[in-house]
């Protein structure tokens, strides 16, 4: 049986355990794929949070609109992808809450990385 890899400084690995702990909220990103459950969800977040079984961590990070908090209760990256697109959030967003730094923050170090 191989060993659990050490952790690393500020990731949360998806890992089985992750994956268990996340299920309800995976499940229900993957809904997203579709527009009338994107629509249902726009129209009464807590009740379709309800309806997939959402732990009170899950619901709050959803609340909140916090990505990493989604990982930390169980969110898989792609699956979240769905649930961000419903607010307009794009990957400067979710870098810009990676690092602690508002969007203008961030696309303005990524331009500075690049010269």
């Amino acid at each position: 049986m191989p060993s659990k890899l050490p952790p690393i400084p500020g990731t949360t690995p998806f890992d089985g355990d992750q994956a268990r702990k996340g299920y309800a909220l995976n499940k229900m990103c993957f809904s997203f794929n579709d527009e009338a459950n994107r629509n249902a969800f726009l129209a009464d977040e807590e009740a379709y949070m309800k309806k997939y079984g959402l732990n009170a961590q899950q619901a709050a990070a959803i609340r909140a609109k916090n990505v990493l908090q989604l990982i930390a209760a169980g969110g898989n990256a792609y699956y979240l992808a769905k649930f961000a697109g419903i607010f307009k959030l794009d990957m400067q967003d979710i870098g810009a809450q990676q690092t602690g730094m508002t969007k203008d923050e961030f696309k303005a170090m990524l331009v500075a990385a690049g010269k």
